[in-house]
């Protein structure tokens, strides 16, 4: 990238469990805080990148729900682009949103993400996740997840999964049992991923969870795929968040306040690896994402990462070259990865506690660690705090997430 782009305004709603307002409700409060933050009206809007997963399953619209979102908004005539890429969607708007305005086809372009997960009929929002995997092949699917569980001693409870439960809360329990068995990671490091984030989340008034928590009542919680209990599981969650993307030029005439360079944005799609110790989508993209910034792991001051379970927040660790492979579950157990320690991640609370509506999750990290370059996070925030990288995978391919976008900023 020749960093030409910037973000000029960020919004985000609250996290939670909204059912007295519409998709169409969240989705505009988000836009219009982002385009009041750039200091810009709706007109100036040359296209829109709108993100979103789960709209058709739980509330019928399809086909054309960003343009239903932007006409109650006032805004026509522009190109809107649908964008769906399971978990990774709204990190996918941003991604194309860059994109788009780096090689010079606009000025200034909306991204937004949108999600309502919430349904009287938990079976709909459950088939939201079962559908993020192959459904062609899901006895294979589920067969491979069976043979991977046992590998390590463990009898998978297939009645259950993707029917009282999400799939995808197998998928991350099999890799932390693998990874426990690899490196002797202990169930006490994943609950401690938990701990710290109830801490960050605390002090996050858009979060959907503020109750900090104790390493004792992490472990002690309800189990839901064994090494996991609930606290180590995201929640589902309605809400929106949104970003406005511009030229440097741009941002110039306009006088925008505090814009965010857009170092890098690095979009991957999951591979068939052709052998066991090939690089991750994470690590692969993660080193693009890297040097096409000219920075380092080392250069991280503050990150957000995809927490969808704990346990993927220490893979991440390792994944992102913040420490070295096995030392994911000692990198949070010191402290490394809190506010005040070695390079902070998810001082939103990550999924774990600010929620996880899936088509909203990847702007949202973007709202944070824009806040964060910015200085605006109070009791959260990470001093002197210059470059911050985001990571949010999507879908589940083989054996690795089926879509991946890792993104720079920097001020």
């Amino acid at each position: 990238m020749n960093k030409n782009v910037v973000i000029a305004g960020v919004g985000m709603t609250p996290f939670g469990k909204f059912l007295d307002q519409n998709i169409k409700q969240l989705a505009g409060t988000a836009i219009n805080e982002a385009l009041n933050d750039a200091g810009i009206e709706s007109g100036a809007i040359e296209a829109a990148y709108m993100a979103n997963v789960a709209a058709g399953t739980i509330t019928g619209q399809v086909c054309i729900p960003g343009q239903t979102i932007l006409r109650d908004l006032k805004i026509g005539r522009i190109p809107v682009i649908n964008i769906e890429n399971a978990c990774a969607s709204a990190a996918t708007a941003f991604n194309q949103a860059v994109m788009m305005v780096e090689l010079g086809a606009y000025d200034i372009v909306l991204a937004c993400g949108y999600e309502k997960l919430y349904s009287p009929d938990k079976q709909k929002t459950f088939s939201v996740f079962s559908g993020a995997v192959d459904v062609t092949n899901m006895d294979g699917v589920l067969s491979n997840l069976q043979s991977r569980m046992g590998a390590v001693g463990v009898e998978m409870d297939m009645a259950g999964a993707g029917n009282n439960r999400s799939l995808f809360m197998d998928i991350y329990a099999c890799w932390a049992l693998e990874h426990m068995q690899t490196y002797g990671t202990t169930k006490e490091q994943f609950a401690a991923v938990s701990v710290k984030n109830s801490f960050h989340g605390s002090l996050n008034p858009l979060a959907q969870f503020k109750k900090t928590l104790s390493l004792e009542e992490v472990l002690t919680a309800r189990s839901i795929s064994s090494p996991l209990t609930l606290p180590m599981c995201s929640p589902i969650g309605d809400g929106a968040a949104a970003a406005i993307i511009m030229s440097k030029k741009k941002a110039r005439e306009l006088g925008v306040v505090q814009p965010v360079e857009v170092a890098s944005s690095v979009m991957m799609s999951g591979w068939d690896y052709s052998k066991p110790k090939e690089r991750t989508i994470t690590e692969v993209a993660a080193n693009k994402a890297y040097e096409e910034a000219g920075i380092g792991p080392g250069d991280v001051d503050v990150v957000e990462l995809h927490d969808a379970f704990a346990p993927s927040e220490i893979l991440c660790y390792e994944h992102l070259n913040l420490c070295g492979k096995g030392e994911g579950g000692d990198f949070v157990s010191r402290g490394d990865s809190c506010i005040g320690g070695k390079t902070p991640v998810n001082t939103s609370g990550g999924l774990l506690r600010k929620g996880h509506p899936i088509g909203a999750t990847g702007l949202a990290q973007i709202y944070e660690l824009t806040s964060q370059l910015r200085g605006r996070c109070a009791k959260r925030q990470v001093m002197r705090a210059k470059v911050a990288l985001a990571e949010n995978g999507g879908g589940y391919l083989g054996v690795d997430a089926g879509a991946m976008v890792v993104s720079v900023l920097k001020i």
